[in-house]
């Protein structure tokens, strides 16, 4: 496969499954249009990001919770760095997780959501689309199920209540003050299981090729490019690849306007055990990761690395 391929999720799953796998296999990256999440709430939820953002950076930096590894609510500009950079990505972005009602045993696992007052309507959407792409991530979840020889359902228990979290994502316009080497998004890669971004038509998402060379990637609008996470990575032996990505700085006009985005982290349950899948194993490919963790206990250790825990 020579492309990073474009797939829809209104297809049947048997006739996607294996075009959608061997795109995450060669590329860890995949295309994904008639995704499901509905315009409409995704307009609504663009014009609220944008509506936040402009707010004033002391409104801000009150939903800011330190010591909590940014899991909910405001990470201000010049926060997060990526594994191994030396230089904080030019971003700043609103963590929103799951809702869990009072006393769920998992709370001890996820912390409360935080919601600004300025926006009235916050709330009632993100939840929403929250839930929407929950939706769209366990439909991609099957087919690569699928293409694993794994039963279609099999990773709705590993990810019913999972620790997943919708980003929002500002890039502003470049700061003439920059640290030399810095970007957007330096590359890295995903901790989680997949991740759907909305967002991505605009130019500056490229992902490091097999052969080592940064490819862009540009979906169709409104399509979702969706990539392999660490977990599951770790899960399929390597059989399915958590690849490099970065955001590069972008040239000219855009250099001096905001770039919107949306990922959803779609993660496992915290307490789901990620052990090396036994199809994923033979003579040829041994066993890479045979001590086995909670999906908890990984993201621990990868937030640490990346300066928000």
């Amino acid at each position: 496969m020579n492309q990073i391929a474009t797939v829809s999720l209104a297809r049947p799953l048997p006739d996607m499954a294996d075009e959608l796998g061997q795109s995450f296999r060669e590329w860890g990256f995949a295309v994904v249009r008639d995704h499901g999440l509905p315009a409409d709430l995704v307009a609504k939820a663009w014009e609220l990001t944008r509506e936040f953002f402009a707010l004033p950076d002391d409104v801000k930096r009150t939903y800011h919770i330190p010591g909590t590894g940014g899991a909910r609510g405001y990470t201000p500009f010049g926060t997060e760095r990526a594994k191994d950079a030396e230089v904080h990505d030019l971003k700043e972005f609103w963590h929103i997780g799951r809702s869990l009602p009072p006393g769920d045993p998992l709370e001890q696992f996820m912390r409360p959501n935080i919601w600004p007052a300025e926006i009235p309507e916050f709330r009632e959407t993100f939840e929403a689309l929250y839930s929407a792409f929950e939706v769209a991530g366990g439909r991609i979840l099957a087919a690569i199920a699928l293409h694993l020889g794994l039963p279609e359902d099999w990773f709705a228990p590993t990810v019913k209540d999972g620790n997943s979290v919708m980003r929002l994502l500002h890039y502003p316009p470049l700061p003439e003050s920059a640290p030399e080497g810095a970007i957007r998004a330096a590359a890295h890669g995903d901790i989680n299981t997949i991740t759907l971004l909305l967002g991505a038509e605009e130019a500056g998402l490229q992902v490091l090729s097999a052969k080592g060379e940064w490819t862009s990637i540009t979906p169709p609008d409104g399509a979702l490019a969706v990539n392999i996470g660490d977990m599951l990575e770790r899960l399929t032996n390597n059989r399915l690849k958590s690849t490099l990505h970065r955001v590069v700085n972008p040239v000219g006009p855009a250099a001096r306007r905001s770039r919107y985005s949306m990922p959803f982290f779609l993660h496992f349950r915290p307490d789901f055990v990620i052990e090396t899948l036994p199809g994923c194993v033979d003579d040829a490919h041994p066993d890479l990761y045979p001590q086995p963790l909670s999906s908890h206990e990984f993201l621990l250790q990868r937030l640490r690395e990346i300066n928000l825990a």
